[in-house]
């Protein structure tokens, strides 16, 4: 099975992060940069893991991050099925 779909089974979503930052050489001017990982809310470890690398060991301060979360797979939304009918 697919990594991306064990991972929604077991309550991760789609996050997408927009992340704005200074430029190291410009610091009035701000660029953006898009991140997108499944992760779990309302924690959002993977998230916070990869903001953390960001301040520690890259240059250009973070701004701002705005943020989106979905489930694209809810429990009720799945169910295992024992057969498969055909429909001529």
């Amino acid at each position: 099975m697919d990594k991306a779909f064990l991972r929604q089974l077991e309550g991760y979503g789609l996050t997408t992060a927009e992340i704005l930052y200074h430029l190291p050489d410009q610091p009035s001017l701000l660029q953006q940069y898009v991140w997108q990982e499944y992760d779990l809310a309302p924690k959002f470890p993977q998230l916070k893991s990869f903001l953390d690398f960001w301040s520690e060991r890259l240059e250009g301060p973070l701004h701002s991050v705005r943020l989106s979360h979905r489930r694209l797979i809810s429990p009720r939304e799945f169910r295992a099925v024992d057969g498969m009918i055909t429909v001529h």
